[in-house]
């Protein structure tokens, strides 16, 4: 019996000293300052990367009985309603918040703090459209000649896609942006079920047969960052600003966790400032600190102006339901028409 006693003692102790972060698969920080803070804490961060955005807040739902992990990062202001709803995520105030800018803390309960923020955009190869001429309106984006040169992602798996469906909602309204979804479906747009996918696979720039992708307006200083000198200048570029729309990521600790201390700590140093200054150039966002500086080649990553900003309550109401439209017209393909009878 006093083996058995010290040997849950002893595995109590080794859950406490190790701390897990449940992210998505685009998740880096440099390696120094993960050790940095193992050293610093005593903790050991175990990083589980479970795919998408939206695969990662369904994980963690569906796991929050016995959850697999003691923070959440990655979380989007999409999604936020869903997560708060799903009542996953405990209550913390980090002394860091009074550092970051107030207008991303969307969250009053403070379940949810916010880490980075960017915009989920409209990506060209320049390259191809060298001597081509691109879309002038997003209204264009959906004749044949340009739809069937995009690739997006799919709202229901991927937090870029959802982003980028709330902004043809905020910009067609709610009678217009099935019909615009139907002409990119009908001019033979492609569906990815991520970001990696529509980007490394499908994106011409990489080898894929699609010039026009649902990316990031950080990705073209992205591609200068990582030429290791090949590019001075963008090989892509941003399209259609008023297509942008501007997401906020967030990071919140699980209910259940087993290492309620730790967990704080790992929200504090993503909050710090020099997390908040390495994450522009790992994960391509900007800072949710005031005081963390920019790198310079961001430059090359400028706010789109006239970009989609949706009310979290509205996104609260609406969000399924216009994944579950969206899902009819693009993937099942419904008219417009039938789907909007069905709402009444």
């Amino acid at each position: 019996m006093k083996k058995l006693l010290s040997l849950l003692v002893l595995l109590a102790l080794a859950l406490a000293q190790e701390v897990t972060l449940l992210t998505h698969e685009s998740f880096s920080l440099n390696k120094e300052l993960i050790a940095q803070f193992e050293r610093q804490t005593g903790l050991k961060l175990r990083i589980l990367k479970a795919g998408d955005a939206g695969e990662v807040l369904n994980r963690a739902i569906l796991t929050k009985n016995a959850p697999i992990a003691d923070v959440l990062y990655g979380l989007d202001n999409t999604f936020l309603s869903r997560a708060l709803e799903a009542d996953i995520l405990l209550p913390y105030r980090s002394p860091e918040i009074g550092n970051l800018k107030a207008t991303l803390l969307l969250d009053p309960t403070f379940r949810a703090l916010p880490v980075d923020y960017g915009w989920v955009s409209l990506n060209y190869h320049k390259a191809y459209f060298q001597n081509r001429p691109l879309p002038k309106t997003p209204s264009d984006l959906a004749r044949p000649e340009y739809a069937r040169l995009l690739v997006v992602q799919n709202p229901a798996t991927s937090s870029p896609g959802l982003a980028f469906l709330m902004a043809t909602v905020g910009r067609f309204g709610e009678d217009g942006y099935l019909d615009f979804w139907a002409a990119l479906r009908d001019g033979g747009v492609r569906v990815a079920k991520g970001w990696s996918e529509a980007y490394y696979t499908h994106f011409s720039l990489y080898k894929g047969d699609r010039p026009l992708v649902v990316s990031y307006t950080t990705s073209p200083a992205a591609e200068v960052y990582y030429s290791e000198g090949r590019y001075q200048e963008p090989p892509t570029g941003n399209l259609l600003p008023e297509l942008s729309f501007f997401q906020v990521e967030f990071a919140g600790i699980l209910k259940g966790t087993r290492n309620l201390e730790g967990a704080r700590k790992v929200i504090d140093w993503l909050l710090s400032r020099p997390v908040q200054e390495n994450l522009p150039t790992e994960m391509w966002m900007y800072p949710a600190r005031r005081d963390a500086r920019l790198p310079e080649v961001f430059r090359f990553a400028p706010e789109p102006l006239g970009s989609v900003r949706l009310d979290p309550r509205r996104m609260a109401e609406g969000r399924e339901r216009w994944i579950e439209e969206w899902t009819k017209v693009v993937l099942q393909g419904q008219s417009p028409e039938a789907v909007r009878k069905a709402r009444r």
